[in-house]
């Protein structure tokens, strides 16, 4: 699982956490996609690790309570990216065929099928798309009537009627050859588009429309967060429960742990980081709070937007 990025259009939340460590609807989405990839009968987990590691690796530790075994590639002086994290962790995954997701999108798409596909075709790498249907916002995967990966192209015009890459795919090691080992180097923009230019139908993809949450940006994070909140049966209570006064107002707000609000506080479609103390009579709308060196809560704006 690739969750070494740095988070940085989610910051300040990622000040805090590392952006897989930050939870959905109460559950660390690191968590949620182990919990996933267990449900299809994965037993084996590989995090590659840079950026907040501890944030990560207290949450996961060696993934038992998840029902798999979780081992750790650490990257450091730098992130390696897409096709350098997994090639560093190779000696440790020791397999030729690779099941290769994102830490920070969460989907629901029928992994069996995906590797059904894959198999069945005889591609060295298969992405798992749904359509392109926010094509001003994300870039786009170009296929072929026979589903083979023609090609990339950014977000805008010419990403109409392509698929969006939802960050689950299927690969051979062999793929990462060319990578040496504390190499930084991505897939898409790099490796990918060589292996189609030197080998056409080598890359292909897996088109369907499973449900998937992008979580970018901090507006994401607060819609994705509300869209579980409304779907899951029942929110977990927080690790360490938030301290709220009586007199305190706080509605449709995302706590997190060791969260403090005095009387007379008001908080609005907010989010509220790690051990933030909202002081008494204080009133925030629309903000990522995060606390302070000294202790103050520091307050971003941020678009609620409901998709």
């Amino acid at each position: 699982m690739l969750t070494a990025g740095l988070g940085t259009r989610l910051r300040p939340l990622t000040d805090v956490r590392a952006k897989p460590a930050i939870p959905v609807a109460g559950i660390p989405m690191v968590r949620r996609i182990i919990a996933w990839l267990a449900s299809h009968g994965v037993t084996d987990c590989v995090l590659n690790l840079h950026y907040r590691p501890e944030t990560i690796a207290a949450l996961v530790g060696d993934g038992g309570d998840l029902g798999v075994r979780v081992r750790y590639s650490w990257e450091q002086p730098k992130v390696l990216g897409s096709a350098g994290g997994p090639r560093l962790a190779l000696p440790i995954l020791g397999a030729e065929t690779l099941l290769i997701v994102n830490g920070d999108t969460l989907t629901d798409l029928d992994l069996g099928a995906l590797v059904r596909a894959h198999e069945e075709s005889g591609a060295l790498v298969t992405l798992a798309l749904v359509p392109n249907r926010e094509f001003t916002r994300y870039g786009g995967v170009v296929l072929d009537d026979a589903g083979a990966v023609t090609g990339f192209v950014p977000r805008g015009p010419s990403a109409n009627g392509t698929g969006h890459y939802v960050g689950v795919q299927v690969a051979h090691a062999s793929v990462f050859d060319e990578v040496r080992p504390g190499d930084a180097v991505n897939s898409i923009g790099g490796i990918y588009d060589r292996l189609i230019a030197a080998r056409p139908g080598a890359v292909r993809g897996f088109m369907c429309d499973a449900p998937f949450w992008d979580v970018g940006t901090v507006t994401d994070y607060w819609n994705t967060s509300q869209a579980f909140a409304s779907n899951d049966a029942a929110a977990p209570a927080a690790a360490h429960a938030p301290r709220i006064d009586a007199s305190a107002r706080v509605t449709r707000s995302i706590m997190w742990d060791d969260v403090t609000v005095d009387a007379g506080a008001v908080l609005d479609e907010c989010i509220v980081a790690d051990g933030v103390h909202i002081p008494r009579g204080a009133s925030y709308r629309h903000a990522a709070i995060v606390a302070g060196a000294n202790g103050e809560p520091l307050a971003s704006p941020f678009e609620t937007e409901i998709r």
